[in-house]
């Protein structure tokens, strides 16, 4: 199975930045996608950013031109700088990575999560 550990999280102050990472681990696979979600209690998972392989990196809404992904595929690690942060930023940061093993279907694997809060 592919392992995902995130690091990063924090408080930190409304208009400050935090960078998340996010490292997988395994054997037999390649990654199709990296990115990071979020949910807060009583919420669904949102998008936060997902970059593929191949093809044009998303962001939701809520984070546009201030949140930037970006991957090291030599390390296997995605990246979440996140910049002017906001309250309404508060949430629980989940990595996220859509890989296939030994070019079979694409699955799913998701990190622990890491707390980041933003305070007013």
């Amino acid at each position: 199975q592919v392992q995902l550990v995130e690091s990063g999280g924090g408080l930190v102050q409304a208009g400050g930045s935090l960078r998340l990472a996010c490292v997988a681990s395994g054997t037999g696979f390649s990654i199709n996608a990296m990115g990071w979600y979020r949910q807060a209690p009583g919420k669904q998972r949102e998008l936060v950013a997902r970059m593929p392989t191949s093809g044009s990196t998303t962001y939701g809404d809520a984070v546009k031109g201030r949140f930037t992904i970006s991957r090291d595929n030599a390390k296997n690690t995605a990246y979440l700088q996140m910049n002017s942060l906001k309250p309404e930023d508060t949430d629980v940061y989940y990595c996220n990575t859509e890989f296939r093993r030994d070019g079979g279907y694409l699955r799913n694997a998701w990190g622990q999560g890491t707390q980041v809060t933003v305070s007013s």
